[in-house]
């Protein structure tokens, strides 16, 4: 593997918990090029030919393993788009960690596009998680704009944990789904914006097939003059159950705009939205000040246990 500096060692800790080499099939991107990559006998991962980015093939029945596909950027004013499509095996049961870290410290916007695609087989299960970051003290951007698109077949699975804590100025995350009989998707995105940052969460999922369930919950917090737009729409095109919830607290002068959106197609489709924006409690705070925390720490105690 190609040597990474201390600022990419750090990018990779906070986006992929990395501290070496990690087990398993894997490829680190570094500055819009290969730091390293693996496969194994049961993950294969490949270049495409007609545009960058990855094919990542797992065999059917592959149990117990994982993929690693982190992305970190330290050049300002580098803009890339990456297209990624996973191929899961019947059966599968695997780990998939990607997110992207970004250190800006000069004038211009730096920018990542990962366009992900899950085509997840019969009976098959993943637990996706992808986190964002960005540090630096230049007066560039750090920009990230990811697309999820998955596709299940019939009884399989999806668990994502969609992570955005700190440093990123501006984000669009788009997430499309579409659910085959008995199929089941989960969401938790936790996100928190501060500064005069932008965050947009849009997902489009539709249950298409009989039994296929959806829960997408997101919790976030919105700090000094920052915006954030969650955008849920999820569409029961069969007999089916979705839930979709945002949970927010707004601090400063920050801004939270929550849109649900529930369409349903058949009789048996029930479908759920529940939102909620406020402020801490002044009881909370109080409660830990008399615990011996100042005001500043005890709302940090609490935004803290409520992105957990």
């Amino acid at each position: 593997m190609t040597q990474l500096d201390e600022i990419q060692k750090r990018l990779l800790r906070e986006v992929a918990d990395l501290h070496e080499v990690p087990e398993g099939a894997y490829n680190i991107r570094s500055n819009s090029q290969s730091a390293g990559r693996r496969s194994t006998a049961n993950i294969e991962i490949t270049s495409k030919t007609d545009v960058s980015g990855l094919e990542i093939r797992i065999r059917a029945g592959t149990k117990h393993e994982s993929v690693h596909i982190p992305v970190v950027m330290t050049e300002s004013g580098l803009k890339e788009t990456v297209y990624n499509d996973f191929y899961i095996g019947e059966e599968a049961d695997v780990v998939i960690v990607a997110g992207c870290g970004i250190d800006n410290c000069g004038n211009q916007d730096s920018q990542h596009d990962g366009i992900h695609r899950f085509f997840v087989g019969k009976n098959a299960h993943i637990r996706y998680v992808e986190k964002h970051y960005g540090s630096g003290d230049g007066k560039g951007k750090r920009i990230l704009n990811p697309v999820t698109e998955v596709y299940q077949e019939e009884g399989s699975s999806v668990e994502m944990e969609m992570v955005q804590i700190k440093g990123v100025d501006d984000t669009n995350r788009t997430t499309l789904a579409e659910l085959g009989k008995s199929a089941k998707l989960v969401v938790r995105e936790r996100l928190m914006t501060h500064g005069e940052q932008n965050a947009i969460s849009t997902y489009d999922v539709r249950m298409n097939g009989e039994g296929s369930s959806a829960d997408v919950v997101s919790r976030s917090v919105a700090r000094d003059h920052s915006y954030q737009k969650f955008d849920a729409k999820l569409l029961g095109n069969a007999a089916c159950n979705g839930h979709t919830e945002c949970d927010s607290i707004i601090m400063d002068e920050g801004r939270i705009l929550a849109v649900p959106g529930l369409e349903a197609n058949d009789i048996d489709a029930a479908l759920v939205h529940e939102a909620a924006i406020g402020k801490i409690a002044g009881d909370q705070i109080i409660k830990l000040m008399t615990l011996g925390l100042t005001e500043q720490e005890a709302e940090e105690q609490i935004v803290n246990g409520f992105l957990k």
